[in-house]
């Protein structure tokens, strides 16, 4: 899994290890499992706040290129949806070093929601769900600062921007600890003059951007990742859709990495 695809799913704390590799070594080939109590992007649940299955498969080559793919188990509770279940991720990119110190990662990312192709969500008029994101990083140490681009957010709702900081380091006994913050931004908001950029707004009673928090404890135990995560974001109700999907809550997961 790159390292950009981790930091959406830093709560799943998947690890990627060598499964396979041909005789000259030119590339490696891994797998992961998890079992979530809920799947948090970016701070909001992509689930309706129940327990996820999830899993990756990746191809690293020596040259840098990499390519791969997640899945998720899905649930947005809208009775005008089109029983969105699953999300499923196909990533490829390149990473490499610029210093022994400083490496880099760039690449392109598409999401696609399998036999859902449109819903009405909390919108007037049917809007696709899938969409495509470009995304680079850099790395020093410890800490990371990346950022996500897309022309078309989810459900059509316009350009989106995501810039996100990581921090993690290694505690006594084999635990782990881990830091992140996203600022979230999007092009419309709900209270926009033109009519047609309102309705395209992502976030409701307003907004038109948010930020989230994340502070994760991990465990390998076993060939097993245990991760304990708080996770939470600047978003009331009322502009997280008047759900509570937004709210501050606690995640375990369990992964399996093959």
């Amino acid at each position: 899994m790159n390292a950009f695809k981790k930091s959406l799913v830093v709560t799943s704390m998947a690890l990627t290890l060598p499964l396979a590799s041909n005789v000259a070594q030119a590339y490696e080939v891994s797998a992961n499992v998890t079992i979530a109590s809920d799947y948090r992007f970016r701070g909001i649940s992509q689930n309706d706040t129940e327990i996820a299955l999830q899993g990756g498969f990746d191809i690293a080559f020596d040259n840098g290129l990499y390519v791969g793919t997640w899945g998720s188990q899905v649930d947005f509770n809208d009775p005008d949806s089109s029983d969105a279940g699953l999300e499923l991720d196909y990533y490829f990119g390149y990473g490499g070093n610029l210093t022994e110190e400083i490496s880099y990662d760039v690449g392109y990312l598409y999401y696609d929601y399998p036999g859902s192709d449109a819903t009405e969500f909390h919108l007037t008029g049917k809007r696709d769900l899938d969409y495509q994101e470009f995304y680079g990083s850099l790395s020093y140490l410890g800490g990371t600062l990346g950022f996500a681009y897309s022309d078309d957010y989810f459900l059509e709702t316009g350009e989106f921007w995501y810039l996100y900081a990581d921090y993690g380091f290694e505690l006594p006994h084999g635990f782990s600890l881990g830091f992140h913050v996203g600022y979230n931004d999007f092009e419309n908001k709900s209270t926009d003059s033109d009519p047609k950029d309102a309705e395209e707004a992502f976030l409701t009673d307003g907004e038109d951007s948010y930020t989230d928090y994340s502070v994760t404890l991990g465990k390998s135990w076993q060939g097993l990742d245990f991760a304990l995560s708080w996770i939470d974001t600047n978003l009331d109700d009322e502009e997280c859709f008047n759900t509570s999907w937004c709210d501050s809550t606690l995640l375990f997961s369990i992964s399996k990495s093959m």
